[in-house]
C-alpha cells in the first residue's frame, strides 16, 4: 500500500528544504565559517529530518496500524516494520 502518494509534493518540498540545508551546512565548512554557526546550520538540519521522519512515522501508523481496513496480520507486520527502524537508527 503505497500511503505516501497523497502526501507526496509536501514530503518532495520538506527533502528539497534539507537539501538546501544540508548545503548550507557545506558551503559553511568549506567558507571557513565558525564552530558555533557551523552548529546552528546542522542543529536546523538534524530539527529538519526529524520533522520529516515524524510525518512519515504518523502516516505509516495511519496507514499499517491503524487503518480499519487492516488484518490483524497486516497491523502486525506494520508495527513490526516501524519498530525495526525505530530500533535500529534511535542509537
Amino acid at each position: 500500500m503505497a500511503h505516501l502518494s497523497h502526501n507526496d509534493d509536501a514530503l518532495l518540498a520538506r527533502v528539497r528544504r534539507i537539501g538546501g540545508q544540508v548545503g548550507a551546512v557545506e558551503r559553511a565548512l568549506q567558507g571557513d565559517a565558525d564552530c558555533a554557526q557551523v552548529l546552528q546550520l546542522v542543529a536546523a538540519v538534524r530539527g529538519a529530518v526529524n520533522g520529516l521522519l515524524d510525518e512519515i512515522i504518523a502516516d505509516h501508523l495511519e496507514a499499517h496500524v491503524a487503518h480499519p481496513d487492516l488484518s490483524d496480520a497486516e497491523r502486525a507486520q506494520g508495527a513490526e516494520d516501524l519498530l525495526a527502524v525505530i530500533r535500529r537508527y534511535s542509537k
